[in-house]
């Protein structure tokens, strides 16, 4: 391994520090944009609404067994 002078090593961390300050720049942009849930919210409002209808029918329809099992249904 070659010998690098002082010099040498200063502008090695140097070029190190400022490619990590922009990769926390970009990482911090990505972290945001996915920790928006209101914009994930519009961009992907159909997929949502079905999946809430969807989630109601299930849940009603367990309310429902469940009233039946333990009211009993009378016949």
């Amino acid at each position: 391994m070659p010998d690098r002078s002082p010099t040498e090593i200063r502008a090695s961390i140097e070029a190190n520090r400022a490619e990590l300050a922009v990769s926390i720049e970009r990482l911090r942009g990505e972290v945001a944009q996915f920790a928006d849930w209101r914009g994930q919210l519009r961009r992907h409002r159909t997929t949502a609404l079905v999946g809430a209808a969807v989630a109601g029918f299930v849940v009603g329809g367990g309310v429902a067994a469940l009233g039946g099992m333990v009211l009993g249904r009378r016949r």
